[in-house]
């Protein structure tokens, strides 16, 4: 499969201005021969909101009029496409990503670890379990930005089967290491390709750095933005890499497994709960 990361900027609060933006670069990358096209994080409405009544009037359900629309092209051009925007549910809101094709909406995720910044703040945790949906052959589990800093949720995600983890991102300035050097580690330790799509522009004091990429199961980058400015990446993603988990190093060939290898029984403190306070974060809104 071919797939495409369009790195851009996005208007907080401007549905309608980026959502043409997104469809015109869809079809832009459907032209070029792309299966799958991502966008960044909370790319349909921005990301830095100072309250909850300023964001909600931008949330959407999931289906609704965005994901509709997206259908709709891509009824015209075909593919799919991955894109970040709030979401709007009868308990709350959510920061989320949806994968829609022609047929509307394959799968939904809604993100899971929130830091204290833009509508992380006030947006309710992801609910869900972890999940991976399947395009025209191809697994693809979803994730949001910081969630990519807890390896258990890439590693869920690769123990559910995903061949590709697709993360739309907010890096903004002072996550540099993150795009540098936590990414690809994530890619190599779960053997997976992982496919990122951050933004540019500066909204309300963030500063996004750009630094998309795209990433091959052995770690190493096989496209890769080293600017800030808008662009969009290609590359040929193939699945039949990302399940074979065993790998023989040269020179006697012994073989490296890390999910035949791991320890589970031995994981437990992992999720034990823990007391420690969250600092900044009104859980009462």
């Amino acid at each position: 499969m071919k797939i495409a990361v369009v790195q851009m900027d996005v208007m907080l609060g401007e549905i309608e201005q980026n959502l043409s933006a997104m469809l015109d670069q869809l079809r832009e990358t459907r032209k070029n021969g792309a299966e799958l096209t991502i966008f960044p994080e909370c790319a349909l409405t921005g990301y830095g909101f100072r309250n909850l009544q300023e964001a909600k009037p931008f949330a959407e359900s999931i289906p609704g009029p965005s994901t509709r629309r997206f259908a709709e092209c891509l009824q015209e051009v075909g593919g799919a496409a991955v894109f970040g925007m709030i979401e709007d549910a009868p308990d709350g809101i959510f920061n989320a990503a949806a994968l829609v094709s022609a047929a509307g909406v394959i799968g939904s995720y809604r993100k899971i670890h929130l830091p204290y910044l833009g509508i992380d703040q006030y947006a309710n945790y992801g609910d869900r379990p972890f999940a991976v949906h399947e395009y025209q052959g191809v697994r693809i589990g979803l994730s949001i930005c910081y969630d990519s800093a807890f390896p258990e949720s890439m590693r869920l995600l690769t123990l559910k089967g995903a061949d590709l983890i697709v993360l739309p991102t907010n890096f903004p300035t002072g996550a540099e290491a993150m795009a540098e050097h936590v990414l690809r580690t994530r890619a190599m330790e779960n053997s997976v390709y992982f496919a990122c799509c951050n933004r540019i522009g500066e909204e309300r004091g963030f500063r996004f750095f750009g630094g998309s990429q795209i990433i091959h199961p052995n770690g190493q980058w096989l496209a890769r933005s080293t600017s800030a400015t808008p662009e969009i990446l290609y590359a040929e993603i193939d699945p039949a890499v990302a399940r074979h988990k065993r790998t023989r190093r040269p020179p006697s060939g012994e073989v490296v497994d890390r999910i035949a290898d791991r320890r589970p029984e031995m994981y437990g403190p992992l999720i034990a709960p823990h007391s420690l306070p969250r600092p900044g974060r009104d859980e009462s809104k």
